[in-house]
């Protein structure tokens, strides 16, 4: 090889070889702050225990009501699961029975099977919440055992409920 060429190659190597380099840029950081443990803000956040079923106001919470024709939990439902799902993973040996209920309106068998499928709903969301299935029994009622007996639908949206109802804790 001639002397231009091996120049060459030799500049085109140092060119190349500078163009890879990146310069690196430090940023000042912020300082970090040490890590500290609070009690937790409000009541449930910490772990529960039995004695919270008759203190706590989300724990006291047990009715779960539904639109009609529908076995949804409604939104507005979801941070009752979220207590009771938290209750049944910190107190492992507390049982509930989700009483499934409907309103007068369709035959008996119809709001049996609607009762159920309520039932199960809550106790879907209450597993999605982390719950265990193996805490949770479903009864359906039908349209047995109304909580208001008038013939409108401001009692018959009362009917339209799951009950959570602790049978050991």
């Amino acid at each position: 090889m001639n002397k231009t060429v091996r120049i060459a190659l030799v500049a085109l190597l140092c060119v190349g070889a500078a163009a890879c380099t990146k310069k690196q840029e430090t940023k000042p950081q912020a300082p970090q702050q040490p890590e500290t443990t609070t009690a937790p803000a409000q009541p449930g956040a910490g772990k529960y225990t039995a004695a919270d079923l008759d203190t706590d106001a989300c724990l006291k919470q047990r009715v779960v009501y539904f639109d009609f024709d529908k076995d949804e939990v409604k939104p507005e439902f979801q941070q009752i699961m979220q207590c009771h799902a938290k209750f049944l993973q910190d107190v492992p040996t507390s049982r509930m029975t989700l009483d499934g209920n409907a309103d007068e309106r369709g035959t008996r068998e119809y709001n049996l099977g609607l009762g159920e499928r309520r039932g199960n709903a809550v106790s879907s969301a209450l597993q999605a919440n982390g719950g265990s299935a193996s805490q949770i029994n479903v009864i359906s009622h039908g349209k047995e055992k109304p909580v208001c007996r008038e013939h409108n639908e401001d009692c018959w949206s009362k009917n339209r409920r799951v009950e959570i109802v602790y049978t050991a804790t």
